[in-house]
């Protein structure tokens, strides 16, 4: 992305918030309790190890985002634990430093404003594929389904700035996909809101390793691109409730 670019995403964003505004405790309180709830599927599907791993969600109508708080066991992860931070990163609520993965959530969300949910892993299979540098190929329907495509990797980046969160962001912007895999790092997955985020995360490890299996028996064999496009859409704007 540009300079010119990301200027522009920036372009009309409010200042510093101190504290949540009193219109907005409402909201704010109850993504405090869906992020913290949204964390237990983390460690329940497989996804994480210890203290890794965060989910995030953005505040509707505000520069803001709930986030996990770094370094904490996933069974103290209340929604009380959670913390506020504004679209640069900046701590706007709560008493505990904000997952360091902070940046590149925050970028995500300053230029990707569809998006309304974050989630980063180092679930076993996916982080493989992205120690790799290797995409995802297309060779399922889920894949085609969830993902539109193969699932591609982004650059590597090291952690500290919003150099991921560029990664993150340049990549999904080429791709239909939900989750990119960051070079020698792990996946890193959005949604509409959250939860989809956190779908996205379990639907992603269960293709890689099924992926990964069918490469134990011989060459996947690729999916036609009509096809896939007619999986996506039916998968997006058909399937469910």
């Amino acid at each position: 992305m540009s300079q010119t670019t990301a200027a522009a995403a920036d372009a009309g964003r409010t200042g510093p918030i101190a504290g949540v505004p009193d219109g907005l405790r409402a909201v704010v309180d109850r993504l405090k309790q869906e992020v913290a709830g949204l964390h237990a599927e983390l460690p329940r599907n497989g996804l994480v190890v210890w203290t890794a791993g965060n989910v995030s969600a953005r505040v509707p109508g505000a520069d803001l985002m709930v986030i996990k708080p770094s370094g904490v066991s996933y069974d103290e992860l209340t929604p009380e634990a959670m913390v506020v931070c504004d679209l640069d990163g900046q701590l706007v609520e709560g008493d505990r430093k904000p997952s360091s993965d902070t940046a590149a959530h925050a970028y995500v969300y300053r230029h990707l404003p569809e998006v309304g949910g974050v989630v980063h892993t180092h679930s076993d299979y996916a982080t493989a594929w992205s120690a790799r540098r290797e995409p995802i190929p297309c060779v399922l329907t889920m894949i085609a389904d969830e993902f539109g495509g193969e699932i591609p990797v982004g650059p590597f980046a090291l952690i500290g700035d919003d150099s991921i969160g560029r990664g993150i962001v340049e990549t999904l912007r080429a791709s239909r996909s939900r989750a990119v895999l960051m070079a020698n790092h792990g996946p890193f997955t959005v949604g509409a809101d959250a939860r989809e985020a956190v779908k996205a995360a379990v639907m992603l490890e269960d293709v890689a390793r099924t992926v990964h299996l069918t490469r134990q028996l011989g060459t996947p064999v690729p999916m036609d691109p009509a096809d896939v496009d007619r999986l996506f859409d039916r998968y997006q704007n058909v399937y469910g409730q």
